[in-house]
């Protein structure tokens, strides 16, 4: 959603949500830091965009950081907390056998609602590692679709020895290349994407950068 108009109303629930998850009664999450080579290369293509007016979508739970340090770029920044919305239960449908899933026409009709060529950035951070299989590939088609040609999209996936308790994080720019991850609870690892994966998941952007980053993380950085 845009930083303008109604949109804040989502915007500073989702911040609400996130904090609260993330501390606890009384508690404050432990950040960690760890410098991002993929996020300073995107950073300097943005920069490199000269003076025309720059759209971002972070797809990560809202980050006053990461607003100000954008929208000091010149840049519109739109926020989208993917992964919290999916935990809505109204998205479930009932299949033939009982289960309860969701149905990814429900959830993309309310979320990621924007018109083709939007955005000269998307930061993905981890989001697909931690979201229900059955949205990954379409919150991917959709993402390509709303770049716009030679928009970058950056993304985070966790290698083979992350293991299952590795926590989602929300992700604070500080520039020019280190993000300040602050832990979040209630999220757990769905699947780990090798290299073979990534390459298919993203297979119609024009290119592919893998940087093998700390903490058991692998960097994408895509350019449509």
């Amino acid at each position: 959603m845009s930083s303008s108009g109604h949109n804040l109303k989502k915007w500073f629930r989702g911040a609400e949500s996130a904090e609260t998850k993330s501390t606890g009664p009384g508690k404050s999450a432990q950040r960690t830091s760890r410098r991002c080579i993929g996020l300073g290369e995107l950073l300097r293509n943005l920069k490199s965009a000269g003076e025309q007016k720059l759209s971002v979508l972070d797809l990560g739970p809202t980050s006053p950081a990461n607003i100000s340090f954008l929208t000091g770029l010149g840049a519109r920044v739109f926020n989208e907390d993917v992964l919290r919305e999916a935990q809505d239960p109204g998205y479930l449908v009932k299949q033939e056998d009982g289960s309860m899933q969701i149905d990814p026409s429900k959830f993309f009709a309310a979320n990621l609602d924007y018109p083709p060529d939007q955005f000269d950035a998307i930061l993905c951070w981890d989001v697909p590692d931690y979201l229900p299989e059955v949205l990954v590939r379409p919150l991917v088609e959709r993402l390509q679709v709303m770049l716009k040609a030679k928009g970058n999209l950056l993304a985070f996936f966790h290698t083979k020895d992350a293991g299952p308790e590795s926590l989602y994080s929300r992700h604070h720019i500080v520039p020019p290349d280190v993000l300040e991850l602050e832990p979040i609870q209630g999220f757990r690892l769905q699947r780990i994407f090798n290299n073979r994966h990534i390459e298919n998941l993203f297979k119609d952007f024009a290119s592919r950068k893998f940087f093998l980053g700390r903490d058991n993380i692998r960097e994408v950085l895509m350019v449509r």
